[in-house]
């Protein structure tokens, strides 16, 4: 409730404020028709200030009264996979990495590791971590997806152009209100933690693989430091991964009754790609490019996620329409 009406609120101030400038504009038009041609004048030029400002207020407004889904407010859980490509996108999924952990520091959000699975020539074969802000979920949730990059390896001798691509998952963070997972649904096995090339990081069985019976999803947890702290985060992945696959489903849903045309992130598509040689990324989804490819790869991503927000927002409008 409490996030409900700080976004809420957002909506009364836009709203008063667009009753005030509404309200000036019809005296200044009455000033406009002023006898006096000095007074008049001022007034013209004033009335094209308020309209300009009016559309201005309308267009931040809109979007605010779209049906809002409450999940947007909540904290995110990002999943990194190097995808195709060998120790190519192993490399890529940790660019990825530090392109979001750059970005997530610029907007002042926390991050929280879950897990980490380090890949050879310092690549990543999967990171997944939490950001913590308000509405992290909803502005994040269009990077799920495969993210494809185009560039010469560093592994690669000859000079030659690979492709290569790892995928991203955005899940809403699960609160315990969302579902309810009984204890007779999951098995749990403890096992003990392992390095890079299988070396044992400990001698206790504090590594825990928990498998969920109905569904099949199976979460393995071994970066913290006891079984409990690993059990707990194992947890926490997996009731954001049957909150995801719920939402999944309600989407399919509404999607067969309406064609959407931005893509909601299906983790099988390809939704941006990476061209080194040329310094460009290209969302797929919207058809916006971008060739500040050094500044992305740093963290400078509000272009694009700004870009693919409004997309969504102006495809919502025509077809509330």
């Amino acid at each position: 409730m409490g996030r409900e009406h700080q976004r809420l609120a957002q909506v009364v101030e836009l709203a008063h404020t667009l009753t005030r400038a509404d309200s000036e504009l019809t005296e200044t038009r009455e000033l406009a028709a002023s006898d006096d041609a000095e007074m008049a004048a001022e007034a013209r030029a004033e009335e094209e200030r308020l309209t300009a400002n009016i559309l201005s207020l309308e267009e931040r407004l809109k979007p605010l009264l779209l049906p809002h889904d409450p999940l947007d407010d909540r904290n995110g859980i990002v999943e990194i996979r190097a995808g195709t490509g060998g120790d190519e996108a192993a490399l890529f999924a940790a660019d990825l990495y530090r392109m979001y952990t750059r970005y997530i520091e610029r907007k002042g959000w926390k991050i929280e590791i879950i897990s980490l699975s380090d890949g050879t020539l310092g690549g990543l074969k999967e990171a997944i971590f939490k950001i913590q802000g308000m509405g992290a979920f909803g502005e994040m949730r269009g990077e799920s997806g495969v993210h494809r990059v185009q560039r010469v390896p560093a592994t690669e001798a000859a000079g030659r152009i690979h492709t290569s691509a790892a995928t991203v998952a955005v899940l809403p963070e699960a609160e315990e209100i969302d579902l309810k997972i009984e204890d007779k649904d999951l098995r749990i096995d403890v096992f003990r933690s392992s390095g890079p090339g299988g070396q044992s990081v400990n001698t206790t069985d504090s590594a825990v693989r928990i498998t969920h019976i109905p569904s099949g999803l199976v979460v393995s947890q071994q970066d913290q430091k006891s079984q409990l702290q690993n059990k707990l985060k194992g947890m926490e992945v997996l009731r954001a991964r049957l909150l995801d696959l719920k939402v999944a489903a309600q989407e399919a849903e509404r999607s067969r009754m309406r064609k959407s045309q931005v893509s909601t992130g299906d983790r099988s598509a390809k939704i941006r790609t990476y061209n080194f040689p040329q310094s460009r990324v290209t969302d797929h989804r919207i058809n916006f490019t971008t060739h500040n490819l050094a500044g992305v790869m740093n963290g400078d991503l509000a272009s694009l996620i700004e870009a693919y927000q409004l997309a969504r927002v102006e495809e919502q409008l025509g077809g509330s329409n």
